[in-house]
C-alpha cells in the first residue's frame, strides 16, 4: 500500500502526513525492525536494541512514536555505595533477544547489562508485548544476580511522545479526591519537579492517586494502566520536555524538531519503583494501552470496563442507598476547647431529626480532640464520660440519626507518652532509618495558626502486621460506642510516606505503605462485621480500590471539578461539602452529580439551623431527588453524555438515565445574577415535563427553557 492510499483510509489530515512521512518510510526497512499490528495499532521495535521505535494509532492516523532515532527500550537505576546516580541505559544495550513469537506477541530480553559506573551487571530483563483486539499490554520480569540493588525500572519507555499534530493540544489526565486532574503536556509544558533538581522539565503522576492515565487530544486519548489493583508498589508515569521549552513565563514547546543542536521531543515513560534486593526476581505490574474515541468519558470506559474484573461489591447500609443529607459537627478541637460536651449532643440531634437529616459526622469526639491524640480512639474526659456519648448515640438512633465517629488510625501523635513509648516502633522510616514526620495541622489559636505549636505526627507503617492488629483495637472502640459507622479521614494518603525502610516490621523491607491499606480495611471490616454487619465505612476521598471497603467517599468539590467518581459507579454513595450560609451554586452542583450533602456550618462548628437558607434550599433538593428519585437518585448517571445543551449565557449540566430508559437532565444556571435562556436536544425524545427544587410539581415543557439566575432544573421524559 502506498502512503496516499494508507493516508485516504486512515483518514490522515496533510499536516500529519508531512509530521509522519519519516516513520511511514522508515516501515519500509522490516529487517531492522519487528511490527506488531493490528486494526488498531502499530507497534515496532528495534531488531537489535528492542527500543520501542513507533507506534500509530491507524484509525486516525496519530503517530504517538514519531521518530524512530529517539526509540528507547528501558531504563534501571542501580545505586552503587558511594555513586547511588547509577543508570543501565537502554539505549546502550543490545537485546539478547527480540523474537515475533506469535501474530499477536513480541518477546524482548537483555542480559549482562552496561550500567554507567558500576560495569556489567549481571541483570536480565525479559519483556512481553502482546497486541489483541485493539489493546496492548507490556509485561516484564526483572532477575538480579548483582551485587547492586534495582531501585526502579522504566518499562515501557517512549522517547519520542507526539501530539496527532502540532496544531492538536495533549494533556494527561487522573483521578484524585473525587476529581479528575489535568495537567497539559502540549503545547506548553510548565515543570513540577523543581529546576534545581531535574535536568528538563518534569511532571509526574503516581499509582497511589490514581490506577490510570490518560493522554487526552481534543478528539481521542490513549488510555495507559497499571494492571493490578492491589497495590503492589509504587508507579509512576513520568514525562520529561526535552531540551525544554523556548521561555520560561508562559513554557511553550519548541514548534522544531531541534532547537539550540538537540532534538525537541517528549519522553513518556512508566516507572515501577520495584526495590529488588540482590539475587531476586521481580515480575512487573502489566501496563496497558487502547485507543478511543472522544473525551475523558471514553477513556473512563476503558477502565470502567477493566474495573468489573476486580471490583468487589461492599455491603452499604439500606439507609445510606436512601436519599439524605448529614452534618458534620466538631464538637472539641486540637486546642481543647471542649465546645460541645457529650451531653450536649441531644439538641443537636433533635435538629437534625426535626430537618430530616439522616447523620452526624462526629469530629473530635474522641482522647485530645480533632488531630489531638491519634491513633487513640478513647473518649475524652474533657467532653464527658464513655457512657454520656454511648448514650448520645443511643438517643440519636431513638430519633432515626446516625452518629459517624470521626477518626485517623495512620498518625501518632508525637507529644503523646503512648507514642514516646511504643507506637515509635512501628513508624515508618527512610532508607537511612530516620523516622518519617507529618508537621500536622493548624487550629484556632494564634499560637497554632502560626504553626508555632502543632502537634507533628509519625507516620505508621501500615504493611506492619503488629500495628495493625493496634489500629484495629482502636477502631474496635467505635463499634463498641454504638455509631452507626465511622469516617476514616485521610485515608487517601499517608504524607510524605512511599515506603518503609525498617527491617524490624516483620516483612521484608522497604514496604510500600500504600500495600497495607486493604490489608487493614479488610482486619477493620471483619471486627465490625462480628458484631454490626451494617457498621458504615466512609472515608475521606478514597481512591477508587479503596472504595471496596471505604464505599461512602467524602471530599470537597468547585466550580471546575469533574464528577469522575460518579461517572464511573452511579450508585456510590458520594458526600460533599456545603459550607456556605447561601450556597446554592455548590448545592445545584450536587443535585446536577448525585452527590450527598454534608452541611457545614462555620466549617462544621456550628448548628444545621445556623444556615437557614442554605438548609431550605437544601432539603428541597433531597424533596425533589425523592420525588423522582428513578431518575435523579436511581438512574444512571451519564454526565454530559447524550444530550446537548446551549443557551445565552454559562450553563452546567448531566444527563440520568432511568431503568425505563426514560431520561432526564438536570440543567444549572451559575450565573449570579442573570436569567439564561437555555435550548436543550435530546434526541428522539417523549414528552418532556420539567420540575425545580422550588417549583416540584412537574409541568409540560418543550425543548427551550428559562433558567433563573442560581438556580435548577429538572427536564424529564414521561
Amino acid at each position: 500500500m502506498d502512503r496516499r492510499t494508507f493516508n485516504k483510509l486512515t483518514g490522515m489530515t496533510a499536516l500529519g502526513a508531512l509530521t509522519h512521512g519519516a516513520s511511514q518510510a522508515h516501515a519500509a526497512t522490516e529487517v531492522d525492525e519487528v511490527i506488531l499490528e493490528d486494526d488498531a495499532f502499530l507497534v515496532a521495535f528495534d531488531s537489535s536494541t528492542g527500543a520501542l521505535t513507533r507506534m500509530t494509532r491507524k484509525a486516525t492516523g496519530w503517530v504517538i512514536e514519531r521518530r524512530p532515532e529517539l526509540g528507547v527500550s528501558f531504563r534501571l537505576l542501580a545505586p552503587l555505595p558511594h555513586r547511588r546516580t547509577n543508570y543501565v541505559l537502554g539505549q546502550k544495550q543490545r537485546a539478547s533477544r527480540v523474537e515475533k513469537i506469535s501474530t499477536t506477541q513480541v518477546r524482548l530480553s537483555w542480559s549482562d547489562m552496561v550500567s554507567e559506573h558500576g560495569g556489567v551487571l549481571p541483570v536480565s530483563l525479559t519483556a512481553t508485548v502482546t497486541l489483541e483486539r485493539g489493546g496492548l499490554m507490556f509485561e516484564a520480569a526483572l532477575s538480579n544476580q548483582s551485587a547492586l540493588p534495582i531501585e526502579t525500572i522504566d518499562y515501557p519507555y517512549f522517547g519520542d511522545l507526539s501530539s496527532a499534530t502540532r496544531a492538536m493540544p495533549l494533556t494527561s489526565e487522573h483521578m484524585w479526591y473525587g476529581n479528575l486532574v489535568g495537567d497539559e503536556l502540549y503545547p506548553s509544558f510548565a515543570n513540577e519537579k523543581g529546576y534545581w533538581g531535574v535536568n528538563w522539565p518534569t511532571k509526574t503522576i503516581e499509582s497511589k492517586q490514581t490506577l490510570f492515565c490518560l493522554l487526552q487530544s481534543p478528539q481521542e486519548g490513549l488510555y495507559v494502566g497499571m494492571s493490578d489493583p492491589t497495590q503492589p508498589y509504587l508507579l509512576e508515569w513520568t514525562f520529561e520536555q526535552h531540551p525544554g521549552v523556548v521561555e520560561s513565563i508562559s513554557d511553550p514547546v519548541p514548534q522544531e524538531d531541534a532547537i539550540a543542536g538537540a532534538p525537541v521531543h517528549l519522553e513518556f515513560r512508566v516507572c515501577h519503583f520495584v526495590f529488588a534486593p540482590p539475587g531476586a526476581t521481580k515480575r512487573l505490574a502489566a501496563v496497558a494501552m487502547r485507543g478511543y474515541d472522544g473525551d475523558w468519558h471514553a477513556g473512563l470506559d476503558v477502565y470502567k470496563q477493566w474495573r468489573t474484573t476486580w471490583f468487589k461489591r461492599p455491603r452499604i447500609a439500606s439507609w445510606v442507598k436512601e436519599p439524605h443529607s448529614w452534618l458534620q459537627l466538631q464538637i472539641d478541637g486540637a486546642e481543647q476547647d471542649y465546645s460541645i460536651p457529650y451531653r450536649e449532643l441531644p439538641s443537636y440531634i433533635d435538629e437534625c431529626a426535626a430537618n430530616g437529616v439522616a447523620a452526624i459526622q462526629l469530629v473530635g469526639w474522641e482522647m485530645g480532640g480533632q488531630d489531638g491524640g491519634d491513633p487513640c480512639l478513647d473518649t475524652d474526659p474533657g467532653l464527658g464520660t464513655w457512657n454520656d456519648l454511648h448514650q448520645a448515640i443511643l438517643y440519636a438512633r431513638s430519633k432515626g440519626v446516625k452518629i459517624i465517629l470521626f477518626g485517623k488510625p495512620i498518625w501518632a501523635d508525637m507529644t503523646r507518652e503512648w507514642t514516646k513509648k511504643e507506637l515509635y516502633k512501628y513508624a515508618a522510616t527512610d532508607p537511612y532509618g530516620i523516622a518519617y514526620e507529618a508537621e500536622g495541622y493548624s487550629y484556632t489559636t494564634p499560637t497554632q495558626l502560626a504553626g508555632i505549636n502543632n502537634r507533628r505526627r509519625l507516620i505508621m507503617d501500615v504493611q506492619c502486621q503488629a500495628f495493625r492488629d493496634i489500629a484495629t483495637k482502636e477502631f474496635e472502640k467505635t463499634v463498641a460506642l454504638g455509631a452507626a459507622g465511622w469516617l476514616f479521614d485521610e485515608v487517601c494518603h499517608h504524607g510524605p510516606v512511599e515506603y518503609s525502610f525498617d527491617p524490624n516490621h516483620g516483612y521484608p523491607a522497604p514496604g510500600y505503605i500504600y500495600g497495607g491499606d486493604m490489608p487493614m480495611a479488610k482486619q477493620f471490616r471483619e471486627a465490625a462485621d462480628k458484631t454490626e454487619p451494617d457498621f458504615v465505612f466512609a472515608g475521606e476521598g478514597p481512591q477508587d480500590w479503596l472504595m471496596q471497603y471505604y464505599p461512602v467517599s467524602y471530599f470537597r468539590i468547585n466550580s471546575s471539578s469533574r464528577a469522575v467518581c460518579r461517572y464511573i459507579d452511579s450508585q456510590a454513595p458520594l458526600l460533599v461539602a456545603v459550607t456556605g450560609f447561601d450556597d446554592r451554586e455548590m448545592l445545584n452542583l450536587i443535585l446536577m452529580n448525585r452527590y450527598i450533602i454534608s452541611y457545614e456550618p462555620f466549617n462544621f462548628h456550628g448548628r444545621l439551623t445556623d444556615f437557614p437558607e442554605t438548609l431550605s434550599y437544601g432539603r428541597k433538593i433531597d424533596a425533589l431527588r425523592r420525588r423522582y428519585r428513578e431518575y435523579l437518585w436511581d438512574g444512571e448517571f451519564r454526565d454530559t453524555l447524550g444530550a446537548r445543551v446551549t443557551g445565552d449565557g454559562p450553563i452546567r449540566y448531566s444527563m440520568f438515565v432511568a431503568r425505563s430508559g426514560k431520561r432526564a437532565v438536570v440543567l444549572v444556571n451559575p450565573a449570579g445574577k442573570r436569567i439564561i435562556n437555555v435550548n436543550l436536544e435530546i434526541p428522539a425524545a417523549g414528552q418532556l415535563m420539567v420540575a425545580s427544587p422550588e417549583a416540584p410539581d412537574a409541568q409540560p415543557t418543550a425543548n427551550g427553557l428559562t433558567i433563573p439566575a442560581r438556580s435548577a432544573a429538572v427536564v424529564m421524559e414521561i
